[in-house]
């Protein structure tokens, strides 16, 4: 960032970023509201006020009457000043082929467009894909090209920021050194890229159960796979390369026995899951039926609940030993089919498995969780954006 030179620049780029910020977070308020809230004085108000205006930043949005003198003007951020485009990547093996599901914010986080699309990636190429789908959310949402200033990625594999390189993803295409950089410059706008189960817990801190704890672990369990989401006081844990909470890999054998060799992708897995519906005469053609049919008639699923929830608790047990989260929440499509059904089968299981306290939930989004919190960072990115720019102005 630029250093300002001078004290009454500081101080002004200071006041205008934390008006923004105030506007971004509350929405309509008064010059009162804003002085009340910065403790700043009305005249440096009125002139953080002017400079947000001319910006284009802030607008009038209303009068606020009811009190003597002059009807007050109600300010807002201007909702059309920036746009964050989310888009979701995910393999959804034998459903189909893999499919991009994207949505558009404007500043004030309404969402203004929202598509999904089947692609088949073994054929087309990952950046074509990616352009033409936030192509279309602009033409959707009748949004110009540069009005877009952050796309966020989300994806089933890790992304190491150094290399810029997507890891461990089955999507085909998207291993491709310099796909990342290539996408951000046809889009000629920032990109940030992240794994689909920390995007989950973005939402999940700021929608969702975990919006009151210190920190909390998230364990999603997919269609196909397993991930893992660790928010430390609302920072999410990515490790050196962006591999953090690839929990699949989780070896679970003895070394003298590495013929056995499993991990915990074998146990919770889905094609675990459809094994186990079949061994209790669950009835399912995917994971997502399987758990739904059990959940349906748990008397006639048997042990199925219990079974596979003193599986989830092999990998959660040693997730809560590590890291003594204060919550732990199930997420993805199979936790929220089993609903408070697993729930129960799980906290039983973990409790059985190891004298462990962390509390135990299942998410309360009945949405799109990935595409929620895609949607949530890339609006972060883009009012700390606006924020700096404001102050890079003031140099």
């Amino acid at each position: 960032m630029t250093r300002l030179a001078g004290s009454s620049k500081l101080l002004r780029a200071m006041n205008a970023s934390a008006a923004l910020a105030h506007l971004l977070d509350a929405g309509g308020l008064t010059r009162a509201d804003l002085r009340r809230l910065t403790e700043l004085s009305t005249p440096t108000i009125s002139e953080v006020l002017r400079r947000l205006t001319e910006a284009g930043l802030v607008t009038v949005v209303g009068y606020h009457s009811g009190r003597p003198g002059p009807n007050a003007e109600i300010y807002a951020a201007n909702p059309d000043a920036a746009y964050a485009a989310a888009v979701s990547v995910r393999d959804i093996g034998t459903s189909g082929a893999p499919s991009v599901v994207a949505a558009l914010a404007d500043l004030t986080g309404t969402e203004r467009a929202r598509i999904e699309r089947r692609v088949d990636f073994l054929h087309t190429d990952p950046k074509t894909a990616l352009i033409d789908v936030v192509a279309e959310l602009r033409e959707t949402a009748g949004v110009a090209a540069e009005g877009i200033h952050h796309v966020q990625l989300g994806v089933a594999g890790s992304y190491d920021p150094r290399a810029e390189t997507i890891r461990h993803v089955d999507v085909p295409g998207f291993a491709r050194p310099g796909l990342v950089p290539e996408i951000a410059a046809a889009l000629a706008t920032r990109i940030g890229v992240d794994n689909d189960v920390n995007l989950a817990a973005v939402a999940e801190r700021r929608r969702g159960v975990a919006t009151d704890v210190d920190g909390f672990a998230l364990l999603w369990l997919g269609q196909e796979g397993l991930g893992l989401a660790i928010d430390i006081g609302g920072t999410l844990l990515r490790g050196a390369r962006g591999g953090a909470g690839e929990i699949g890999y989780m070896p679970l054998y003895a070394p003298d026995s590495t013929h056995r060799k499993v991990d915990l992708q074998d146990l919770v897995g889905g094609a675990a899951v459809l094994a186990l519906g079949r061994d209790h005469g669950v009835p399912g053609r995917t994971p997502l039926e399987v758990v739904t049919a059990a959940a349906t008639e748990p008397d006639r699923a048997g042990e199925f609940f219990p079974q596979l929830a003193d599986r989830i608790a092999v990998g959660l047990a040693a997730v809560i030993a590590v890291l003594d989260p204060s919550l732990v929440v199930l997420a993805g499509p199979v936790a929220q089919a089993g609903g408070e059904t697993l729930l129960a089968a799980v906290t039983t299981a973990v409790r059985r498995a190891a004298p462990l306290e962390s509390t135990i939930a299942v998410t309360t989004i009945d949405d799109d969780a990935v595409l929620l919190g895609a949607l949530d960072a890339g609006l972060t990115a883009v009012r700390e954006a606006l924020i700096a720019s404001i102050r890079d102005n003031q140099a």
